[in-house]
Formats: C-alpha cells, sequence, structure tokens
C-alpha cells in the first residue's frame, strides 16, 4: 500500500528536494496534499505531475487567480485540513514552510498524520511546549529535518538523554568568516547571500552570514532534545562535512558527518528502514583530515551571545528573538538598514524592558505567539521606516 504523503512548503527547497526524492519511487508513494504561499506556478505543476488532488495557496489574491481550476481541490488556508483528512490520516507530512507564518500550519497538521518532519525553524523555537503536548495527545511521531538536529537524533537513536555530556553544532562561518571586521560596513546584499556551501533562500542565507541561524539551531536543540544551553556549543567547520558531535558521559563521542546535501536529511526522515541512498560518495578523507573546528569569532557575529540571555524555560522571549531577527532581516533585504545595522538594533529591541518582561511568560497557545510577532514587527517597523 502505498504511503500517504503531505508536503507544506512544496515550492520551497526542502518541499523540492523532497519531490524529487518521491518522484525517484513513486510507487510507494501518493502525494494527497501540496502547499505553498504565493508560487502557484510551481505548485500547480507539482500537483499536475503527482496527480495530487488538493493544493493550498495561502496568499489570497493568487489563491482568486487560480480557484476555478478543474480536477483539483483549490484551498485558501489551513483550516481546510480537517476536510481534506477527514477520511484519510497521512502517514508522513513535512512541514517545509518558512518563517512563523509556518507555525499554525504545522500544528493543525499534526492531529492529521502518523508521523511529522519539521523544518520549520520557528515552530520548533517559540513552540515547543505546545507542539510537544500536540505530539503527544495524537500519539504523532517527530523527526528533526534540519541536517544538524536529524545528525543528532540519528546519533542517539532512543538513548538516554542524561548520558549526554555536550553537543557540538557546526556552522560553516558563512560568507564572511574570513573577511576582516573592518570590512562588515561595506557588506552588500548580493555578497551577504553568497553562501560558500548551500544553496538556500535569501533570508537563511543571511542568517547563516550573521550565524544567527546557528542561535536558532542551539535553541531548537535545547528544546528538542531537553538539554541546557551550557551544555550546547558551536564550532565553525568551513567544509559543512561535519554536522555535530555528541559527546557522552562515558568517554565516547560520535561524529556524524555527510556531503552538503539536504536530501540525505531528508530522504531519512522519509524512509525509516531503508539503507541504501542514491548518490552516495565516499568518505572524503581529505575533508576528514582537514576538519579545522574553531570557536566562532563574537567580534564577527555578535548575535551569538543572545544564547547567554535566553531563560532555561520555554518562553515567549524566544519569539522575541526570532520576530526581532526576521524584521531586521526583511529590512536589510529591502536595502532599509545596513548589514552591521542588523546586530546593533537587534539587540538594542531584545535588551529593552518592554520586551524582556517576555522571558517569565510561557506561551499557551499559538494566538499569543503571533501577537508578540506583530507587536516586535510594529515596534521596529515605526523605529526604522
Amino acid at each position: 500500500m502505498k504511503k500517504k504523503i503531505a508536503i507544506l512548503g512544496s515550492t520551497g527547497s526542502i518541499g523540492k528536494y523532497l519531490i524529487d526524492i518521491i518522484s525517484k519511487d513513486r510507487k510507494n508513494f501518493e502525494i494527497i496534499l501540496l502547499t505553498a504561499n504565493k508560487n502557484y506556478n510551481t505548485l500547480l505543476k507539482q500537483a499536475k505531475k503527482f496527480k495530487v488532488k488538493n493544493i493550498i495557496i495561502s496568499d489570497k489574491d493568487k489563491y482568486l487567480k487560480i480557484k476555478n481550476k478543474k480536477k483539483i481541490n483549490i484551498f485558501n488556508n489551513y483550516d481546510e485540513l480537517n476536510n481534506i483528512f477527514k477520511k484519510v490520516k497521512a502517514d508522513y507530512i513535512m512541514s517545509a514552510i518558512s518563517g512563523i507564518d509556518g507555525l499554525e500550519p504545522t500544528f493543525k497538521s499534526i492531529k492529521h498524520t502518523k508521523k511529522i518532519a519539521i523544518a520549520n525553524k520557528e515552530s520548533i523555537i517559540c513552540a515547543w511546549n505546545i507542539l510537544e503536548k500536540e505530539l503527544k495527545k495524537n500519539k504523532t511521531k517527530f523527526v528533526p529535518a534540519d541536517s544538524e538536529h536529524f545528525s543528532i537524533w540519528s546519533v542517539l537513536n532512543n538513548s538516554n538523554k542524561n548520558n549526554i555530556d555536550k553537543i557540538f553544532i557546526t556552522a560553516s562561518g558563512g560568507p564572511f568568516y574570513k573577511l576582516p571586521l573592518s570590512r562588515f560596513s561595506k557588506i552588500k546584499i548580493k555578497d551577504a547571500i553568497k553562501h560558500p556551501n548551500w544553496s538556500m533562500g535569501k533570508k537563511i542565507s543571511v542568517d547563516s552570514a550573521t550565524m544567527m541561524n546557528k542561535v536558532f539551531e542551539i535553541i531548537e536543540a535545547k528544546n528538542i532534545f531537553n538539554l541546557p544551553i551550557k551544555r550546547l556549543k558551536i564550532l565553525v567547520h568551513e567544509k559543512s562535512y561535519l554536522h555535530a558531535i555528541v559527546k557522552f558521559k562515558n568517554g565516547l563521542s560520535h561524529l556524524v558527518i555527510h556531503d552538503t546535501d539536504m536530501k540525505i536529511p531528508i530522504f531519512n526522515t522519509l524512509y525509516e528502514n531503508k539503507d541504501y541512498y542514491r548518490n552516495l560518495n565516499y568518505l572524503n578523507f581529505d575533508k576528514l583530515n582537514h576538519l579545522n573546528l574553531e570557536k566562532p569569532n563574537l567580534k564577527k557575529f555578535p548575535l551569538i551571545k543572545i544564547l547567554k540571555k535566553l531563560p532555561s524555560n520555554s518562553s515567549l522571549y524566544e519569539t522575541v528573538i526570532v520576530s526581532t531577527n526576521d524584521t531586521l532581516v526583511s529590512l536589510f533585504l529591502e536595502k532599509k538598514i545596513h548589514f552591521k545595522s542588523i546586530s546593533k538594533i537587534f539587540f538594542s529591541i531584545i535588551n529593552n524592558k518592554k520586551f524582556s518582561k517576555f522571558k517569565s511568560i510561557i506561551p499557551r497557545n499559538i494566538n499569543d505567539i503571533i501577537n508578540v510577532k506583530n507587536i516586535i514587527q510594529k515596534e521596529i517597523n515605526s523605529r526604522y521606516i
């Protein structure tokens, strides 16, 4: 029997990687839902190729352009998940919508699937306590889709987390790792979106350039593996061949290595017992012999310092951090602020007493998180637009 698949954010890079994997094994999968925000042309092509009966296009204007297409059910919002999955439960859902916009669809999809792979960082960072309850309530299996977190997940394999001494997550250092600090004031958008190892969207490429993406990944690891921040570290590894190191209290350490190919972790979230991955390369001993691991330079990447300000428990402060960064990156990409201004403005916002108070407030529902996001966006836009 074919496994029933849904892909939230199928027109983004993660969604396309998953589509490509499924296309090579179509006899074993049936895609019952694809979704996108605005890219309806790619969405319709994907739906036609895989004979998908349901799509969601969340942008209202784009939805109105295609809503009357025949032979396919076209919806405008994720409330329709209840209708789409009324008679059938998915075997696997990939949540790959970027940003806080992906939070509500992720939450709403949990009850409709046996297994969910989450690539949406914001869901895990801002709402892990809410998602975890929903996962347990519906007995839905969760697996992280990020390369670093899947690497750690695969090593642990249900091991007792109390046996972990430290976890190291690696960062390439982005495009500016070797750039002198004196030249940071001259960084342009075209420079910031040139990731040396990965092909990613503009927003996440800027997060890599500031190393905020690693801050996010540390917070994700804190939540997923229920570890204190002090046992989670960032190491710079330019080649992106080593993804994580898990150091156990018994003296053993596990290094997880794979090529810079997101299809590898995505493939392994989809297949549980398949031990053969196409395009498998031999171990690259040249890279292994030159890992060159280093601590990140906090003068170049000051946003890493935010990790020392995090509360030990989940709170709405994580939403403050994510929303502040997201808004500032958007302003940078719109040429309204300079690259160096991202970190400067970031700390002025998150250190403000008006927002630091959220450290003691636990999110009760998705609306709490969305409300904080809107407050932050309004505050920043009122100052800099």
